[in-house]
């Protein structure tokens, strides 16, 4: 039976993109379902896909996995030669940790840059805690990618869930013009590069719903 996965829009759903960019990397087949997140009856929509109410949702089988880490760790379990947490011990507790950091962590550049592809890259101006949890990131970046990403761009070498949890954040730095050490931003450009973020970002880029929220211009709305 094929995997569905239940997501919101494109261009401003970071919590979709994690596990969607996931399955696409790992070359996963599955279907998809988007419940846009202006609509009116959008929490109707997703309480009937899940018991939390919110994207993403996977949908396997009889299984019923919100929250995208919990995907990621589904999927891992189902499939795991496709290598989405790293093989050595270390470097699986290592990415395991930094995965679950990122689910928890980092809220004030969250609240003060939120995904939106759409938006041309211009820098604004960033209040001290978002700024902290940038070095934080650049940090743990810097670690994973010296201690365990020598066989290729990503922090664990080839891309895995650690990265999908990431991948976001890489586009708030880029979107808001927030400055980088190289080695952050090596790993910003690696991102975005990455085959599967770029049909995301193709696909987000065709999206018309708008998000007020996720606008941090609004009531001007910037496109690219």
């Amino acid at each position: 039976m094929a995997l569905k996965l239940i997501i919101g829009n494109k261009n401003y759903s970071s919590w979709s993109l994690r596990p969607w960019i996931a399955l696409k990397a790992a070359g996963i087949p599955f279907e998809e379902q988007t419940i846009a997140l202006e609509a009116p009856d959008f929490k109707a929509q997703a309480y009937a896909a899940s018991p939390a109410g919110r994207v993403p949702v996977l949908i396997d089988g009889d299984a019923v996995v919100w929250e995208s880490i919990a995907i990621l760790e589904h999927l891992a379990e189902r499939f795991p030669d496709r290598g989405l947490w790293p093989s050595d011990l270390a470097a699986r507790a290592h990415a395991r940790s930094l995965a679950t950091e990122m689910h928890g962590g980092f809220g004030a550049l969250r609240s003060a840059a939120p995904m939106n592809l759409w938006r041309p890259i211009e820098a604004r101006p960033m209040p001290d805690a978002a700024l902290k949890d940038v070095k934080v990131l650049s940090h743990r970046w810097a670690e994973a990618r010296g201690r365990f990403g020598q066989g290729g761009d990503f922090l664990y070498g080839s891309f895995g869930a650690a990265d999908a949890m990431f991948a976001p954040v890489a586009t708030r730095l880029r979107t808001y013009g927030i400055a980088m050490d190289a080695t952050t931003q090596a790993y910003v450009d690696a991102i975005h590069a990455h085959p599967a973020f770029v049909a995301w970002k193709t696909l987000a880029l065709q999206e018309t719903g708008i998000v007020p929220e996720d606008e941090v211009d609004w009531p001007v709305v910037k496109r690219v």
